[in-house]
């Protein structure tokens, strides 16, 4: 009980390294070491396919899934794989925010250029999401895939004509359609018609499946995102963001899954559902395949490859008589991870943009910051008012805790007198500062919980900075060009490196000599980590010691204890 606030306090800071421990492990491709993901084993998972029967991103039999809506893909693959090769070409289409390249095998998305978002490992390019080649596999696809009544249809492997029109939307239009015709396959047409809106992420796609043959067809319908299992190009090793699948429905909500979890056939997610959407997820960015609400789906995630992974739906599209034809509405989602814009495309589509479990304090703090941007213009600036109102509304908590360590300060000299006077006997010296406490009124855990309360607040909001898009080659001032990079001169980390030792030497000093050093460490290695973090994230935490260190000497100072520097000495 030799100070019971500064014990909490260095919990605090090794749960903090504890943290940073952890998504190290995470980045690095190892299995959490203290708070594994929440996916949980499936008992059923089946062994993924071979390969070599099944052509890459089709979903197979395997797949972690459907009930009888899949009955008959093995079968369907093995027929696709077997197919001769036909040539196929590659389209490039253009709005004001997208450029995007088609391949008319199966009418595929193959790559989405955001032309208003630039790459960060080269600003001289703009960012690219979905791409194949040979470094990368991100695409997304389409299909048919027949149910127990067999037969072949056409899928994203089967080559399509592209009907002739726009390739880029002209400055008085305000949609550019984009139409692929199969040709007929197990007496089956299938037409897909891609619908790019001005200023829009998400495509509008209409799947439509033309009956040309003489018995009625029960085919159903597979949408898909294809991807490796690499981490994105220029991701920070200091700090790990999810890269992988998710699924969202209403019964069980947002559930992301680890490419290693899927690897190892330890997936449990919602199979079959009438509502939700499908989608891969990374730092900043996603992409999702959406369905309104009433569609019957089953949900699948699977490996397809090798480091190539699978998430999708398929809906079934029930008889279709000779001569008839079915339509699917569906959306293609594939931009930043503006929360309002997802919020409007479908219900929570914004989970994308992964708060975790401090959701519901980082959802009311992201609006806040949002509406301080709308008036200020400057997400810098905005961070600082953010983190202002905050301390405002925190003041009677932090005048407390500062006033309790005033008061720590005051009665520091007496404490250190007597355990100097009563060293050879500890159980005393016990005796003496608890008497000492109840006779000067002071409570060594007052400091503490008025500082824990607020903890979950400033977390959350270190989640709504690494997590905001917004951030992404924002500037604030002179040479701070993107708030989402570290500082290139590193003066923002020596700034807040600085404001942790002057708020730290503020601190009375504990009377152990080896506590008095000890208590310097954890600080500084906390500091020393920000040299490598987003701008933004170490202008709040500035900010946020700049602010403290004004409220503890104007506390210190009407307590009657004047402010001083207690610095270790080594």
């Amino acid at each position: 009980m030799n100070d019971i606030r500064r014990t909490i306090l260095w919990v605090i800071f090794g749960f903090s390294m504890v943290l940073l421990w952890d998504q190290w492990q995470v980045y690095n491709g190892h299995k959490a070491t203290f708070f594994p993901g929440t996916s949980k084993t499936a008992g059923t998972a089946s062994p993924p396919a071979s390969a070599s029967s099944v052509p890459t991103g089709v979903p197979a039999a395997n797949a972690v899934a459907p009930s009888a809506a899949v009955a008959g893909v093995a079968a369907q693959s093995v027929a696709v794989a077997n197919a001769p090769t036909l040539p196929h070409e590659r389209l490039v289409v253009t709005t004001d925010v997208l450029k995007l390249t088609f391949d008319t095998e199966g009418g595929s998305l193959v790559r989405t250029e955001f032309l208003k978002h630039v790459d960060m490992t080269d600003k001289d390019k703009r960012f690219v999401l979905l791409d194949e080649n040979k470094d990368r596999t991100y695409v997304a696809q389409t299909g048919l895939i027949a149910g127990a009544a067999g037969g072949a249809f056409p899928t994203h492997k089967t080559v399509m004509s592209v009907a002739p029109g726009e390739r880029s939307l002209k400055n008085d239009a305000k949609e550019l359609i984009v139409r692929f015709e199969s040709a007929e396959l197990g007496g089956v047409k299938l037409v897909k018609t891609f619908t790019l809106t001005r200023g829009a992420y998400a495509i509008a796609v209409k799947h439509e499946v033309v009956n040309v043959g003489a018995v009625a067809v029960s085919p159903q319908l597979y949408l898909q995102l294809v991807r490796d299992g690499n981490k994105p190009m220029g991701e920070s090793s200091f700090y790990s963001t999810f890269t992988g699948p998710a699924i969202y429905t209403d019964a069980k909500k947002y559930q992301k899954v680890e490419f290693k979890d899927i690897e190892n056939n330890k997936v449990d997610i919602e199979k079959s559902a009438g509502n939700g959407y499908v989608a891969m997820v990374q730092h900043y960015f996603a992409s999702a395949w959406l369905l309104s609400d009433g569609i019957k789906r089953d949900l699948f995630m699977r490996k397809v490859d090798t480091n190539l992974y699978a998430v999708g739906m398929i809906t079934p599209l029930n008889d279709i008589a000779p001569g008839a034809s079915k339509s699917v509405e569906a959306k293609f989602f594939a931009g930043p991870q503006e929360e309002k814009v997802l919020e409007s495309l479908a219900p929570g589509l914004e989970l994308v943009k992964d708060y975790g479990w401090l959701t519901i304090l980082a959802k009311p703090l992201y609006w806040l910051l949002d509406k301080i941007q709308t008036l200020i213009g400057n997400w810098g600036w905005s961070i600082m008012a953010l983190v202002l109102l905050l301390k405002v509304a925190f003041y009677w908590l932090n005048a407390k805790a500062y006033a309790s360590m005033a008061k720590m300060k005051a009665i520091n000299p007496k404490i250190t007198e007597m355990r100097e006077r009563l060293k050879e006997n500890p159980q005393q010296v016990q005796q003496e500062m608890m008497r000492i406490y109840r006779e000067e009124k002071v409570n060594p855990m007052g400091g503490c919980f008025p500082i824990m309360i607020q903890i979950p607040v400033f977390i959350a909001l270190y989640w709504v900075l690494l997590s905001s898009v917004e951030m992404r080659n924002a500037p604030w001032v002179m040479w701070i060009h993107d708030l989402s990079s570290p500082d290139p001169f590193y003066i923002l980390p020596i700034v807040m490196t600085l404001t942790t030792v002057l708020q730290t030497a503020l601190n009375p000093a504990p009377p152990d000599p080896m506590q008095a050093k000890m208590m310097w460490f954890m600080p500084l290695a906390f500091s020393v980590m920000f040299f490598f973090f987003p701008a933004g994230l170490v202008l709040y935490w500035i900010t946020n010691n700049v602010l403290s260190i004004a409220q503890q000497w104007v506390i210190n100072t009407r307590m009657g204890v004047p402010p001083q520097f207690n610095l270790p000495k080594f």
